[in-house]
């Protein structure tokens, strides 16, 4: 008996995580548009890392600046140069109202995105949410940076935090101006400041924003590429980027961020050397029928292979001699027939659609019961069998004294991850 054994990988390549959660503030006159990318790729030195990576590159704040904070917090910082926004008239000393003065409302819930497979349609989900804000302000001198002291409490710790935002202890200053960087927490609400002195004039110039990204189950994943979008607003009350009533941003009102998720999967199997040409023979060998006349209880064999596999797949069959739902091993002189059963055997790690694990599933045409097998972690040269067997009845057919007989036929067995 022939066999031929093919893996089927449709394009492995699949995307990264991209969407743009920086373009917050976006150009005068156009809308601003940022991307963010990360990718899946199986790692064999880290099967059980099945994760998205990040690989947008990233502003200073992140990068430069507090890199082991962002790094325990799993949040990524851009940077929007062309943001900018302006008072619109003093900030009053010690107003009542905090939308009077630094004001910050960012979109720190977690929001849904849908991501599109470019081929098959499949949506799946991404979460995002701002988890820092920073940036560069300016103001009038006099009455300069101490204008914002309040209490008895220098100038500074009213920059290091705005509870319930939290400090970074990222804050640069001179006499009239300052860069900052704080962390939002989830769902904090507003964060705000005000002077104890009048300040006649206030501007924010290039602002930073950290993001956390929640992505799918790259294993769930088909590989490809996976896209969408959301759109933020920006401005004033009602605004996702809310900067209160005083100072207003000066340019566009929506920042929509574009995501790409690159999943690029592996699925492949090693056949060791000969396994192609399987020879089906009973327990112990031929002796027993040869120098007995012992008929044998089945003809079989178990084939084994390695499976590497980070992405759902199933298993078809083809037959050169098919009996409508298997195959059929076909004697080469007279033609008679006899049905050869052919089961799989799948690595630790591989369940069905059900979370059963896969032992002696049986191999059929229509490919019922083996269209959906799932991997809980990246399987890397787990070891798997082919079973090929003859049974006992077919077997008492197949075997008469002193006539030689030679049963043949090639099964096509196929791995395949484009489901």
């Amino acid at each position: 008996m022939k066999m031929n054994l093919k893996t089927v990988k449709r394009s492995m390549l699949a995307t990264g995580l991209a969407s743009a959660l920086w373009g917050l503030f976006a150009a005068p006159a156009s809308a601003e548009t940022q991307q963010i990318t990360a990718l899946f790729k199986p790692n064999p030195e880290q099967p059980l890392q099945n994760k998205f990576v990040n690989t947008t590159p990233q502003s200073s704040i992140c990068e430069v600046h507090i890199p082991t904070q962002c790094k325990a917090r799993n949040i990524f910082s851009l940077r929007f140069v062309s943001f900018m926004a302006e008072s619109n008239g003093p900030i009053e000393a010690n107003h009542e109202d905090p939308r009077a003065g630094a004001f910050f409302k960012t979109p720190s819930e977690f929001r849904d995105v849908q991501v599109r497979h470019t081929r098959t349609g499949v949506i799946e989900t991404v979460r995002i949410r701002i988890a820092g804000f920073g940036g560069n302000w300016f103001m009038a001198r006099p009455p300069g940076v101490s204008a914002w002291a309040q209490g008895g409490a220098g100038w500074q710790s009213a920059w290091y935090s705005a509870p319930p935002c939290t400090s970074t202890g990222h804050l640069k200053a001179g006499i009239a101006a300052a860069t900052f960087f704080w962390i939002v927490p989830e769902n904090a609400g507003t964060c705000a400041r005000q002077p104890s002195q009048t300040i006649p004039w206030f501007r924010y110039r290039t602002m930073e924003y950290a993001y956390e990204l929640v992505t799918p189950n790259p294993l769930t994943m088909t590989s490809g590429q996976y896209v969408g979008t959301i759109t933020y607003t920006v401005g004033g009350a009602g605004a996702d980027f809310d900067f209160g009533d005083v100072v207003v941003p000066t340019g566009d009102r929506e920042l929509t961020l574009e995501f790409t998720l690159d999943v690029q999967h592996e699925l492949k199997v090693e056949i060791p050397p000969g396994g192609n040409n399987v020879e089906l023979v009973p327990q112990g060998g031929w002796q027993g029928w040869l120098n007995q006349g012992r008929k044998p209880t089945r003809l079989f064999r178990d084939q084994t292979f390695n499976l590497s596999v980070s992405s759902p797949f199933g298993m078809q069959m083809s037959c050169e001699y098919s009996n409508g739902t298997g195959c059929d091993l076909v004697e080469t002189r007279t033609g008679q027939r006899v049905p050869l059963e052919v089961a799989v055997s799948l690595p630790h790690g591989l369940t069905d659609s059900s979370g059963q694990a896969v032992k002696r599933r049986p191999l059929r045409l229509d490919g019922s019961g083996t269209n959906g097998f799932q991997p809980s972690f990246y399987v890397n040269r787990g070891p798997g069998t082919l079973h090929f067997e003859v049974t006992r009845d077919e077997v008492e057919k197949m075997l008469t004294p002193d006539v030689e007989a030679n049963y043949r036929g090639n099964v096509t067995v196929v791995w395949d991850s484009e489901l």
